[in-house]
C-alpha cells in the first residue's frame, strides 16, 4: 500500500510539473506575441515617419526642378524672340557649305 501511496504522490507531482510547464509555456507565448505585436507597430510608426519625410523631401526636390526647368524654358524663348535674323548672312554661309561640298 505505501508504493501505491508514493506512486500517487508522484503522479500528482508530475500533473503539477506539467500544469507548470504549461502555465510557463502560455506566458512565454503571450510574451512572444505582445513583444512581436509592439515590434511590428513601431517598424509601422518609423516607416510611416521615414516615408513621409522622404515623399515631403522629394516634392520639394520635384517642385525646385520644374522652377529650375520653367526658368530655362523661359529663357530660352525670351533669346529666341529677341535674336536677330541675319538672312544675308545665312545665306552666304549656306553657299559657301554647298560650295564646298560639291
Amino acid at each position: 500500500m505505501e508504493n501505491d501511496n508514493t506512486l500517487e504522490h508522484l503522479l500528482k507531482i508530475e500533473a503539477q510539473a506539467a500544469a507548470l510547464v504549461n502555465d510557463a509555456q502560455a506566458e512565454a507565448d503571450r510574451r512572444i506575441h505582445e513583444n512581436e505585436e509592439n515590434n511590428r507597430k513601431t517598424y509601422e510608426e518609423r516607416y510611416r515617419v521615414e516615408t513621409q519625410k522622404r515623399e515631403s523631401a522629394f516634392r520639394k526636390e520635384k517642385e525646385k526642378i520644374k522652377e529650375q526647368y520653367q526658368k530655362m524654358l523661359e529663357d530660352y524663348r525670351n533669346g529666341i524672340s529677341t535674336a536677330k535674323t541675319d538672312v544675308e548672312k545665312f545665306s552666304a554661309l549656306f553657299n559657301e557649305y554647298v560650295s564646298n561640298t560639291q
